[in-house]
């Protein structure tokens, strides 16, 4: 059934409460491995990982608006009127999180969830899943995810922006590697993504994969915390907005090269799996700062 691009954009939005408290924002955390810092001689903790692991001193990594309230809700967007797609053909093709003020340790939000935007690629579509969250301070997140459905283009429908940031002409500024760990994708997913593709080898093997793949998600809360541990000095306040598009995949045990360059107000980032010659896996990627 083609999609219907009106009736999708004109539905009204899903609304939810949800809650989280210093547990979540610390699973979350340790689900990006955090806990110990790479760059040591030693696998001893490092004491500046505390503030994500331990309640007393922890602040949240903005990514974690991508799980809040476990997780998934962005997916229901895909029920939407109008939206009949098989979940066979999704792909997470980018994200992006604009943050409106820090995100409290514990919390209670109202949440609001609807599709944006609908793009035709000809051979497929981008579904824009948008997601606002506010408590009663006011506005806390906007969360973007764009969703690549193959084989349900060609409905006439606009063909939705091009423009990609240009990458600078020069070498990075700084360049951080990041083990991904064997387990780390059956820890990821206890924060709410349960897709059997990031746990199950045979239906790994289904999808395509000889094993199963680490999440986008936890690769993109990976990198986020690599640019606020390097760049930022540990101070997620600075982020003001971070936006991504997933070139590649993850296999837990791989390791993440990720180089950075700063520019006034900026970060731009650049992923790649180190065993599989450099290969892409997370590129446009921006993170603005405050």
């Amino acid at each position: 059934m083609p999609i219907d691009a009106a009736k999708a954009l004109a539905a009204e939005p899903r609304r939810a409460e949800i809650t989280w408290d210093h547990k979540d924002v610390q699973l979350y955390h340790l689900g990006l491995g955090a806990g110990a810092n790479p760059d040591l001689p030693s696998p001893a903790t490092d004491p500046d990982e505390l503030r994500y692991t331990l309640e007393s001193r922890l602040h949240v990594l903005p990514s974690f608006a991508t799980v809040a309230g476990a997780g998934m809700g962005m997916m229901g967007g895909l029920a939407a009127p109008g939206i009949d797609v098989n979940l066979a053909a999704v792909l997470h093709g980018g994200q992006r999180v604009e943050l409106h003020r820090p995100i409290p340790v514990k919390g209670r939000a109202d949440t609001t969830g609807k599709v944006a935007a609908v793009y035709d690629k000809g051979k497929a579509a981008v579904i824009v899943l948008r997601s606002e969250a506010a408590d009663d301070e006011g506005p806390l997140w906007t969360s973007d995810a764009q969703i690549f459905v193959r084989g349900e283009g060609g409905f006439g429908g606009e063909r939705g922006p091009s423009a990609r940031p240009d990458t600078p002409d020069r070498p990075f500024d700084r360049t951080v590697e990041r083990p991904v760990r064997a387990d780390q994708a059956l820890l990821y997913r206890l924060s709410g993504d349960w897709n059997p593709l990031h746990a199950d080898p045979e239906f790994a093997k289904l999808a395509g994969f000889d094993r199963p793949i680490l999440h986008g998600l936890c690769t993109y809360g990976m990198t986020l915390k690599a640019v606020v541990d390097t760049v930022l000095g540990g101070d997620v306040s600075r982020v003001r907005a971070y936006a991504t598009r997933f070139a590649g995949v993850v296999f837990p045990g791989e390791t993440l090269r990720v180089g950075m360059w700063e520019s006034e107000g900026r970060v731009q980032v650049a992923v790649t799996a180190v065993e599989r010659q450099d290969a892409p896996v997370l590129v446009d990627t921006v993170v603005e700062l405050n």
